[in-house]
C-alpha cells in the first residue's frame, strides 16, 4: 500500500523533469571533448552527483557529515517527504539503467550499481509500513534535535550562529511534523508502549528545564548557545553588541518556537497515554504486524531468515556460550552454580565504580586505557587503519537513561569532529566495570569507530558507499571486534574475559527475546526473566534493554546474526586458502569496501578467495 499526497504529485513531476535533464547532461559530457574515462569512473561521477542531490533532502544529514550547506535548515519530516525520497530513488535507478551499461563496469562499479538498486528496493519494501514507527519514542526528534545542535552544529563564524538560531526558529515546524505523524499512526492503532511515552515525557521535560524556560539553572541548549556565542566573541569574530543580539534572538526562538512545540507534544503524549495498554505487546499485535516483523527482520539482518530460525539460533548460542562461561568460573576459582556466579557479578561492589563523579571519571579513564592498548596492537591485524580521532563521552543529561546501552556517533571525514563512544553513567550500579573492556572494543577500536571511520575515508568509491550503513554489517562487525580482542591477547583476567562472554551471550539472548516478543507473544516480564536467568546483567540494564527491543523490532537480531556470518565467511576463507590466508588481508577486505549487506559481503569474500588461489597457482 502506498500513500500519496497532492504536493507529492508535483514533486514527482519536478523530479522527472530534472532527472531527464541530468541524463542529457551525462550524455553531453561524453561528447564534449572531455578526455575519455572508463564506464566505472563515469558511474562514480554520476553517483556522486546523485548522492549530493539525495543529501539535499536532509540538511541534518549534511551537518552530521560536517557540511555547512543548508546549515540554517531542518529536514522536511512529513510523510509526503518520505514518499518523495522513494520516488526520487526510482527515477535515479531508472536513469542509471538507461545511461550506463552494467556489463562494462569493473567489479567495484558493478557492486556500486547493485547497491544503488538495493537501496531503492529496501526503501520500497518499507513503504507499506511507513506508519509503523514510534515517532516520539526512544531517540526521537525531541532528543535528536538538541543533540545535533549541541554536538554537531559547529559554530566558527557569525553566519554559523545565525544558522543555529534559524534552525531554532524552524524547530516548531520540524517537531510538529513528527507529532502529526504520531497522531496519524495512533489513529490506526500504532502506538508506542507505556514506557515509550514515559521516557519521551521525561526527556522533553529535561530538555526544557532551566533557563530560558524556567529558573532551574540553565538548560543544555541555553548553555550551548551562550558557550558558542562567547567563543565567537573571544575569537574576535563578533562584538559585544552582536553577542547580546544573538543571545536575544536565540532566547526568542527558544521561547516562541521550540518551547511551544515541546509543550504541544508533551500535552499530546500525556493525553494519549490514557489509550496505551499497561501491558507491552510485540510487533505482531500491530495492524499487519506479522508482515511488518518479517520486513524488519529482513531489513536488519539483510537476509531471508524466519523468526523461528533466529529464535533457535539464539537458544543454541546461549547454550554454547554458557559452556564457555563455566570454564571461566572454574578458572577464577568460584564455587557455585552459573546462576550464583551471575548473582555474584551483579551484586559484588568490586565490579562497579562508585556512583559519584569520581567513579564516573574513573570509568572514562579506564575506557581510554583499553583503547590506547588496543591502538598499539592494531597494525598486527589490519593494514588499513582509521585516521579519524575517537573520544569517550558521557551521554548528555537530557537524554541519559540508567542502564541504557552505550553507542557510537560517527565523526567527520576531515577529522574536524571526532567519533564519539557514548556511555550512560547516570547509575554506576548498572554499568559494570568488567564489561567495559568489551564495550571499548565494540564501540571504539577495532569496532564501530574503526569500521565507520575507515568507511568514510575510503577513496575511489562513490560517496554514498562511504555513508550508507547496514545494521547487520556494522553491529556484526562490532561483535566480531569483541571476539577479535580475545585473539589479539586482551581480556587478560578471568573477569574481563567473562565480560566478553557476557557481551556475546547478551547478543544471543537478543535473538531469543526479540523473536519471543514480536513473533511468540512474550510479555515484558517473561523476556526480562529469561534475560536475567541467562546473563549476569544488572536488572536495571536488563529492563532498559528489553524495552528497547519492544521499541525497535528486529534491530537486536542484527548483532549476533552479523557476527556469525562474518565468522562463517572467515572460516570458509581459512579452509579454502590454508597457509595462504592472511588475517590482515581478510580484515582489509571486509572493511575496505565500506558497509555491505551480508550477501554482498559473502560474494566479495568468495571473489577474493578465487583471486588469491589464481595468484598462487600463477606463482607455482
Amino acid at each position: 500500500m502506498q500513500f500519496f499526497h497532492p504536493l507529492l504529485l508535483f514533486c514527482i513531476f519536478t523530479i522527472t523533469v530534472c532527472s531527464s535533464e541530468k541524463s542529457e547532461s551525462v550524455q553531453t559530457r561524453e561528447t564534449s571533448g572531455v578526455p575519455t574515462i572508463t564506464e566505472s569512473e563515469k558511474l562514480i561521477v554520476w553517483l556522486d552527483e546523485e548522492f549530493s542531490e539525495y543529501l539535499d533532502f536532509s540538511p541534518l544529514a549534511k551537518t552530521r557529515l560536517g557540511e555547512k550547506s543548508d546549515y540554517d535548515k531542518l529536514d522536511d519530516a512529513s510523510e509526503a517527504s518520505r514518499i518523495e525520497i522513494v520516488q526520487w530513488r526510482r527515477e535515479s535507478v531508472q536513469i542509471m539503467k538507461s545511461t550506463f551499461d552494467r556489463a562494462r563496469l569493473d567489479e567495484q562499479g558493478q557492486l556500486s550499481w547493485d547497491l544503488w538498486v538495493y537501496l531503492l528496493e529496501a526503501d520500497e519494501a518499507g513503504l507499506p509500513f511507513i506508519r509503523h514507527q514510534y515517532f516520539l519514542g526512544r531517540n526521537g526528534p525531541h532528543t535528536r534535535l538538541p543533540n545535533l545542535l549541541i554536538n554537531f552544529h559547529k559554530v566558527d563564524t557569525l553566519v554559523d550562529m545565525r544558522a543555529y538560531i534559524a534552525r531554532l526558529n524552524e524547530s516548531n515546524r520540524y517537531l510538529l511534523q513528527y507529532l502529526e505523524r504520531a497522531k496519524t499512526s495512533s489513529a490506526e492503532g500504532i502506538r508506542g508502549h507505556y514506557f515509550t511515552y514515559q521516557v519521551a515525557i521525561s526527556q522533553i521535560q529535561r530538555v526544557v528545564d532551566g533557563a530560558p524556560f524556567n529558573e532551574n539553572g540553565s538548560s543544555a541548549l541555553w548553555t550551548d548557545i551562550n558557550t558558542k556565542i562567547s567563543a565567537l566573541q573571544i575569537a574576535g569574530q563578533i562584538t559585544e553588541p552582536e553577542a547580546d543580539q544573538l543571545a536575544a534572538d536565540a532566547r526568542k526562538a527558544l521561547l516562541e518556537n521550540l518551547k511551544p512545540a515541546y509543550d504541544e507534544i508533551l500535552t499530546w503524549l500525556q493525553t494519549d497515554l490514557a489509550h496505551v495498554s499497561s501491558e507491552a505487546k510485540g510487533a505482531d499485535a500491530l495492524p499487519n504486524g506479522e508482515a511488518f516483523y518479517r520486513y524488519r527482520l529482513a531489513t536488519m539482518t539483510t537476509l531471508e531468515l524466519s523468526a523461528e530460525e533466529i529464535h533457535q539460533t539464539g537458544l543454541a548460542e546461549v547454550a554454547r556460550i554458557q559452556a564457555e562461561m563455566r570454564e571461566v568460573i572454574n578458572r577464577v576459582g568460584f564455587e557455585g552454580s552459573l546462576a550464583e556466579f551471575f548473582a555474584f557479578m551483579r551484586e559484588d561492589e568490586q565490579f562497579y565504580f562508585p556512583n559519584t563523579d569520581e567513579g564516573r571519571a574513573e570509568y572514562l579513564a579506564l575506557a581510554n586505557e583499553y583503547l590506547d592498548a588496543m591502538r598499539k596492537k592494531l597494525p598486527e591485524y589490519f593494514g588499513i587503519l582509521p585516521r579519524g580521532r575517537l573520544e569517550v563521552r558521557r551521554v548528555e543529561a537530557f537524554r541519559e537513561q540508567p542502564g541504557a546501552a552505550a553507542h557510537y556517533m560517527r565523526g567527520t571525514k576531515d577529522g574536524s569532529r571526532p567519533g564519539y563512544f557514548y556511555v550512560h553513567l547516570a547509575d554506576m550500579g548498572a554499568t559494570a566495570k568488567y564489561r567495559l573492556e568489551d564495550l571499548a572494543y565494540h564501540e571504539g577500536l577495532p569496532g564501530h569507530h574503526m569500521q565507520i571511520a575507515i568507511q568514510q575515508e575510503l577513496e575511489n568509491l562513490p560517496r554514498f558507499r562511504t555513508y550508507h550503513g547496514y545494521t547487520a554489517f556494522s553491529e556484526g562487525w562490532g561483535l566480531y571486534a569483541e571476539f577479535l580482542g580475545k585473539e589479539m591477547g586482551f581480556y587478560r583476567d578471568g573477569y574481563t574475559d567473562f565480560g566478553r562472554l557476557s557481551g556475546e551471550i547478551w547478543r544471543a539472548i537478543r535473538l531469543v527475546v526479540d523473536t519471543g516478543i514480536h513473533a511468540n507473544q512474550w510479555t515484558e516480564e517473561r523476556a526480562i526473566e529469561y534475560a536475567l536467568q541467562n546473563s549476569p546483567r544488572p536488572e536495571t540494564a536488563v529492563r532498559s534493554e528489553i524495552r528497547r527491543y519492544f521499541n525497535m523490532p528486529a534491530q537486536a537480531t542484527a548483532y549476533k546474526i552479523g557476527m556469525l556470518k562474518i565468522q562463517e565467511y572467515r572460516a570458509n576463507a581459512e579452509a579454502e586458502l590454508g597457509d595462504e590466508f592472511d588475517i590482515r588481508d581478510f580484515h582489509d577486505l571486509v572493511l575496505g569496501g565500506g558497509a555491505l549487506p551480508l550477501p554482498f559481503l559473502e560474494a566479495r569474500v568468495k571473489r577474493w578467495i578465487t583471486k588469491v588461489k589464481k595468484r598462487d597457482n600463477a606463482i607455482q
